[in-house]
């Protein structure tokens, strides 16, 4: 009898890839079997009024060289998550806990869970030295 592989989805923008960024990605990967990444467009990253230092190919490409991420897809508003929750059959939805509470709405499709961020790193944090 084949178990059936859990599938894991987060999302962000990943700009300047920091250990903050790896850590929240190998403990999501830790918890299923296929990560999902869902990763913040050029335009949508405008929307939200974000300014990046990389543009949308090269942090694909920098997450496509990071050993956890198994699946990359581009996220180009906020209301697209149930669908990528549903159209990949997504057992875990996992966030940092800046976002505690915020999409509590996907319960309804799989289990949500805001991970603690990594203490004393930020892509804020790294901008303000540069």
């Amino acid at each position: 009898m084949e178990t059936k592989k859990k599938t894991v989805l987060t999302y962000g923008t990943f700009d300047l890839l920091h250990f903050g960024h790896l850590e929240i990605l190998r403990r999501a990967k830790e918890m299923g079997d296929f990560l999902i990444v869902g990763l913040s467009t050029d335009r949508f990253n405008e929307i939200k009024g974000k300014q990046c230092v990389h543009d949308y190919q090269t942090r694909k490409n920098m997450l496509e060289a990071v050993k956890y991420a198994d699946l990359i897809i581009p996220e180009e508003d906020w209301e697209q998550k149930t669908k990528d929750v549903q159209d990949h059959h997504v057992d875990l939805f996992i966030m940092g806990d800046d976002w505690a509470g915020k999409f509590d709405y996907l319960k309804d499709y799989c289990e949500v869970k805001y991970l603690p961020r990594t203490k004393g790193i930020s892509t804020t944090k790294l901008k303000a030295l540069l």
